[in-house]
Protein backbone atom coordinates (compact mmCIF):
# COMPACT_ATOMS: atom_id res chain seq x y z
CA UNK A 1 0.00 0.00 0.00
CA UNK A 2 2.39 2.27 0.94
CA UNK A 3 4.48 1.76 -2.38
CA UNK A 4 1.05 2.89 -4.27
CA UNK A 5 0.89 5.96 -2.24
CA UNK A 6 4.39 7.31 -2.85
CA UNK A 7 4.05 6.14 -6.67
CA UNK A 8 0.69 8.41 -7.14
CA UNK A 9 2.34 11.21 -5.14
CA UNK A 10 5.65 11.10 -7.59
CA UNK A 11 3.26 11.46 -10.45
CA UNK A 12 1.25 14.23 -9.00
CA UNK A 13 4.36 15.47 -8.63
CA UNK A 14 5.53 15.63 -12.12
CA UNK A 15 2.74 16.71 -13.29
CA UNK A 16 2.38 19.57 -11.51
CA UNK A 17 5.83 20.74 -12.51
CA UNK A 18 5.26 20.08 -16.10
CA UNK A 19 2.75 22.75 -16.11
CA UNK A 20 3.19 25.54 -17.92
CA UNK A 21 4.12 28.77 -14.92
CA UNK A 22 1.71 31.78 -16.04
CA UNK A 23 3.02 35.20 -14.77
CA UNK A 24 2.02 38.85 -14.76
CA UNK A 25 2.94 40.38 -17.73
CA UNK A 26 4.81 43.71 -16.57
CA UNK A 27 7.17 45.71 -18.33
CA UNK A 28 7.97 48.45 -16.74
CA UNK A 29 9.09 46.82 -13.79
CA UNK A 30 13.04 48.13 -14.46
CA UNK A 31 11.65 51.74 -14.33
CA UNK A 32 9.50 54.05 -11.88
CA UNK A 33 7.21 55.94 -13.39
CA UNK A 34 8.45 59.43 -12.27
CA UNK A 35 11.98 58.03 -14.31
CA UNK A 36 10.00 56.53 -17.57
CA UNK A 37 8.63 59.84 -17.74
CA UNK A 38 11.03 61.92 -18.04
CA UNK A 39 12.73 59.57 -20.17
CA UNK A 40 10.25 59.86 -22.46
CA UNK A 41 10.25 63.63 -22.32
CA UNK A 42 13.56 63.87 -22.44
CA UNK A 43 14.01 62.04 -25.67
CA UNK A 44 10.99 63.84 -27.16
CA UNK A 45 12.50 67.19 -26.20
CA UNK A 46 16.16 65.70 -27.47
CA UNK A 47 14.33 65.13 -31.31
CA UNK A 48 12.87 68.56 -31.32
CA UNK A 49 9.05 67.71 -30.87
CA UNK A 50 6.44 70.11 -30.91
CA UNK A 51 3.50 71.06 -28.39
CA UNK A 52 4.66 68.55 -25.96
CA UNK A 53 1.37 68.10 -23.37
CA UNK A 54 1.45 65.49 -20.37
CA UNK A 55 -2.11 64.89 -19.40
CA UNK A 56 -2.26 62.73 -16.00
CA UNK A 57 -4.44 60.71 -16.14
CA UNK A 58 -4.49 58.98 -12.65
CA UNK A 59 -8.13 58.49 -11.50
CA UNK A 60 -9.14 59.33 -14.87
CA UNK A 61 -8.28 56.05 -16.52
CA UNK A 62 -7.15 52.82 -15.78
CA UNK A 63 -5.02 52.10 -18.98
CA UNK A 64 -1.89 54.65 -17.59
CA UNK A 65 -0.96 57.22 -15.50
CA UNK A 66 0.28 59.26 -18.30
CA UNK A 67 -0.22 60.55 -21.55
CA UNK A 68 2.31 61.96 -23.56
CA UNK A 69 0.66 63.87 -26.93
CA UNK A 70 3.69 65.60 -29.26
CA UNK A 71 3.60 66.56 -33.22
CA UNK A 72 6.66 66.72 -35.43
CA UNK A 73 6.89 68.24 -38.62
CA UNK A 74 7.16 65.74 -40.86
CA UNK A 75 6.55 61.94 -41.27
CA UNK A 76 9.50 61.12 -41.38
CA UNK A 77 10.19 63.13 -38.20
CA UNK A 78 7.62 61.34 -36.51
CA UNK A 79 8.77 58.09 -37.52
CA UNK A 80 12.58 59.01 -36.07
CA UNK A 81 11.07 59.95 -32.71
CA UNK A 82 9.29 56.90 -32.52
CA UNK A 83 11.98 54.60 -33.39
CA UNK A 84 14.62 57.06 -30.75
CA UNK A 85 11.84 56.40 -28.37
CA UNK A 86 11.51 52.85 -28.22
CA UNK A 87 15.14 52.30 -28.26
CA UNK A 88 15.71 54.38 -25.49
CA UNK A 89 12.91 52.59 -23.80
CA UNK A 90 14.48 49.20 -24.23
CA UNK A 91 18.56 50.53 -23.76
CA UNK A 92 18.02 52.51 -20.89
CA UNK A 93 14.95 51.58 -19.24
CA UNK A 94 14.80 48.08 -20.01
CA UNK A 95 11.01 48.79 -21.12
CA UNK A 96 9.85 46.95 -24.44
CA UNK A 97 7.55 49.41 -26.11
CA UNK A 98 4.57 48.59 -28.47
CA UNK A 99 4.40 50.58 -31.37
CA UNK A 100 1.50 51.38 -33.83
CA UNK A 101 1.47 53.42 -36.87
CA UNK A 102 5.20 53.85 -37.53
CA UNK A 103 4.53 52.70 -41.32
CA UNK A 104 2.77 55.62 -42.26
CA UNK A 105 3.97 58.29 -39.72
CA UNK A 106 1.00 60.03 -39.21
CA UNK A 107 -0.23 59.34 -35.95
CA UNK A 108 2.30 56.66 -34.05
CA UNK A 109 1.36 55.15 -30.85
CA UNK A 110 4.02 53.75 -28.61
CA UNK A 111 2.64 51.91 -25.53
CA UNK A 112 5.30 52.02 -22.75
CA UNK A 113 2.77 50.39 -19.79
CA UNK A 114 2.51 53.47 -17.42
CA UNK A 115 2.77 55.89 -19.84
CA UNK A 116 1.09 56.12 -23.33
CA UNK A 117 3.06 58.03 -26.05
CA UNK A 118 0.56 59.97 -29.10
CA UNK A 119 3.00 61.15 -31.75
CA UNK A 120 1.13 63.12 -34.58
CA UNK A 121 2.04 65.05 -37.49
CA UNK A 122 0.49 68.42 -36.75
CA UNK A 123 -2.83 68.26 -39.67
CA UNK A 124 -3.77 65.02 -38.08
CA UNK A 125 -3.72 66.19 -34.45
CA UNK A 126 -5.84 69.35 -35.47
CA UNK A 127 -8.07 66.23 -37.12
CA UNK A 128 -8.09 64.46 -34.25
CA UNK A 129 -8.01 66.93 -31.04
CA UNK A 130 -7.15 63.77 -28.20
CA UNK A 131 -6.64 66.41 -25.83
CA UNK A 132 -9.98 67.78 -25.85
CA UNK A 133 -10.87 64.11 -24.62
CA UNK A 134 -8.90 64.13 -21.71
CA UNK A 135 -7.95 67.81 -20.48
CA UNK A 136 -10.54 69.49 -17.78
CA UNK A 137 -12.20 72.95 -20.02
CA UNK A 138 -9.81 74.77 -17.47
CA UNK A 139 -6.95 73.11 -18.90
CA UNK A 140 -7.69 73.81 -22.38
CA UNK A 141 -8.53 77.56 -21.63
CA UNK A 142 -5.42 78.01 -20.67
CA UNK A 143 -3.84 75.89 -23.02
CA UNK A 144 -5.21 77.92 -25.75
CA UNK A 145 -4.08 81.58 -23.79
CA UNK A 146 -0.51 79.75 -23.52
CA UNK A 147 -0.25 79.74 -27.50
CA UNK A 148 -1.29 83.23 -28.35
Amino acid sequence: MRRETRRAFVLSERAEAAKPQVTPRTNTVAAPESDLLSLILTSLEDDKAEDVIDIPLTGKSEMADHMIVASGRSSRQVTAMAEHLADKLKQEAGVLARTEGRDTGDWVLIDCGDVIVHLFRPEVRDFYQLEKMWLSPEAQLERRNAER
